[in-house]
């Protein structure tokens, strides 16, 4: 278990927005599995990668049009901090606390 483990309550900084979303993150060597829901819907996380105590992963959305994500994240204690890309849209800065 890394100490990235566990429940984050995260805040997307987009153009929409605050993005609040529950992220769930459980590793298992050098991936992770999980899920993050929102307002915006939850998905689940099948691909995510672990390196250290940043994680990685991708998912797509359809709100508010389709797309695919790319996420990561790093943990130091109870603090989350990472970014959300969104192909020609730029990317965003993401942050959370130990839920």
């Amino acid at each position: 278990m890394a100490a990235i483990d566990g429940t984050w309550n995260t805040i997307v900084k987009s153009p929409l927005g605050d993005q609040k979303a529950v992220l769930i993150v459980k590793t298992d060597g050098t991936s992770w599995t999980g899920s993050q829901a929102g307002d915006q819907g939850t998905a689940e996380i099948t691909d995510g990668v672990v390196e250290g105590e940043t994680i990685k992963w991708s998912m797509s959305i359809v709100v508010p049009m389709p797309m695919t994500l790319t996420c990561q994240a790093t943990a130091d204690g109870d603090t989350l901090t990472g970014s959300v890309g969104a192909g020609a849209f730029g990317s965003f800065p993401m942050t959370g606390t130990r839920a």
